[in-house]
């Protein structure tokens, strides 16, 4: 099976919902065929998937996500296989205390509160970790609270046990100044995602993407409850 991330900056150009067409055109990138629109559907609860779940005969699975400038998407190919990704901007957020008050763990709020001053960047790592988990699973933001804590004795660690291989990838990117923290998992297979990174329709001369890898989270695997992911 195979794992795939796809990063762009979204185009200027104006038009009919431009995220959705940026991320059908990555998609296409990463699958190498064409996605039309009615490729394309949502679940009850909003979440993305290919229409007949697979591509190229393979069954599939994806989930988008922007902020600022930059789109992400990523895709997975294998059967019973799902992903998440959540990308955000490191920016002021006026209510970032009273969030993590009401939503992280004491483990989690002592992370960000880093050496007696709230850091925005440890901020948006948790809060990516856990949009990324809400994303896989098609939770609502309404469900965080329940999510188990992804801090345990001040290191990155998932809180639980899970029945089926469950990794988050942690990154920090940088674009033209701006810095983003980016959260994907990949759950029922194990193995590593390949970034790719796609121009603008009009390419920018130049451009680059500098991606760091911060942290590979595996959640520990409980044998007596192993079974395949719902999809």
């Amino acid at each position: 099976m195979s794992y795939y991330l796809g990063l762009s900056i979204l185009s200027n150009n104006p038009g009919k919902n431009p995220l959705n067409a940026e991320a059908r055109r990555i998609l296409s990138e990463l699958a190498n065929r064409p996605i039309a629109e009615n490729d394309i559907t949502r679940e009850k609860q909003g979440r993305p998937f290919f229409t007949n779940r697979d591509i190229q005969g393979k069954a599939s699975d994806f989930n988008i996500s922007h902020s600022g400038a930059i789109a992400a998407v990523s895709l997975v190919n294998g059967r019973g296989i799902r992903t998440g990704c959540d990308i955000e901007l490191i920016r002021k957020r006026t209510r970032a205390r009273e969030i993590a008050e009401e939503f992280f763990s004491i483990p989690e709020r002592g992370y960000i509160n880093f050496q007696d001053r709230f850091d925005e960047k440890r901020f948006y790592e948790i809060w990516t970790l856990k949009e990324c988990f809400i994303k896989l699973r098609g939770l609502s933001v309404f469900d965080m609270a329940g999510i188990p804590s992804f801090i345990r004795e001040g290191v990155f660690f998932f809180d639980t046990s899970v029945s089926s291989p469950l990794t988050f990838y942690l990154y920090e990117l940088n674009n033209a100044g701006e810095r983003y923290i980016l959260a994907t998992a990949i759950e029922g297979a194990e193995t590593e995602p390949e970034i790719h990174w796609f121009s603008p329709v009009t390419p920018v001369a130049g451009a680059s993407l500098p991606c760091i890898s911060i942290a590979k989270i595996k959640a520990a695997l409980n044998p007596a409850e192993t079974v395949s992911p719902k999809t």
